[in-house]
């Protein structure tokens, strides 16, 4: 099994031809426009949200203590140390970036033809998350979430493989600008309410001189640049003769 993984780490794939690369962009737009289905796709942005703050936290010096996964599709990542400082203020900012960051480093693996190796460390990073995870709804999502990606990764042909892989880039690429503007209407709305201001920004508006508004026009900013980046990546790879194939792939 080791030999296997490894091997499917360092693997090369065929490019895509360009009718997966953007039909697999428009079923990933339905999923992330279309309420009834952002509701459960969702998940998948919210995973990489906390990841980021878990990983911020670790890499800053802080003790993670856990991660929480909710069925409304919110999450909290816990970590102790120091309340204020570079540390805290690097753990509150890495969420609403990660899902982009995660989705471009997913769309240059897979420019690089490196489908399996990105299944394969995808499915190693909801284990160590698996670890830390504090509630049982948390624990259900990743675990489903881990074994479907485990055995897409081992039965799986390289073009299910590729496809998939390029779905779940895909959103993440334009969940996470979704995820911020709706941090953005959530805070318009709430302007002023009593009991409210709990969001990233509004943590990093009190720990920065820089206002909430413009920390959530910076989290903007980062995921169109990182989606800007992920789709030339995932564009740019594709095998133009191949328009033909995502059908193909589908209806196996």
């Amino acid at each position: 099994m080791v030999r296997r993984i490894a091997g499917d780490l360092v693997a090369v794939d065929a490019a895509p031809g360009i009718g997966v690369v953007w039909g697999t962009l428009a079923l990933a737009l339905l999923l992330v426009a279309w309420g009834p289905a952002w509701r459960r796709t969702r998940h998948v942005v919210t995973i990489a949200h906390e990841g980021g703050h878990a990983a911020a936290a670790l890499l800053s010096g802080r003790r993670l203590t856990g991660i929480r996964l909710h069925a409304d599709t919110s999450g909290v990542t816990v970590s102790r140390g120091r309340p204020t400082g570079p540390g805290m203020v690097l753990t509150v900012a890495a969420g609403y970036p990660a899902p982009a960051l995660v989705g471009l480093a997913a769309a240059s693996m897979l420019a690089a033809g490196r489908a399996a190796g990105a299944l394969w460390v995808t499915a190693l990073l909801l284990a160590a998350m698996l670890l830390m995870i504090r509630n049982l709804y948390g624990l259900l999502v990743l675990l489903l979430a881990g074994a479907g990606v485990v055995l897409l990764s081992w039965w799986a042909d390289p073009a299910v493989r590729s496809t998939v892989a390029h779905v779940v880039a895909w959103v993440l690429l334009l969940g996470a600008p979704r995820a911020v503007l709706e941090l953005w209407s959530e805070r318009r709305r709430q302007r002023g309410a009593p009991g409210t201001g709990r969001s990233d920004a509004d943590q990093l508006g009190r720990l920065t001189p820089l206002p909430a508004g413009l920390w959530t026009a910076i989290f903007l900013a980062v995921v169109l640049a990182a989606g800007a980046a992920g789709a030339l990546a995932l564009t740019g790879s594709a095998r133009p003769e191949s328009v033909g194939f995502l059908a193909g792939t589908l209806g196996r």
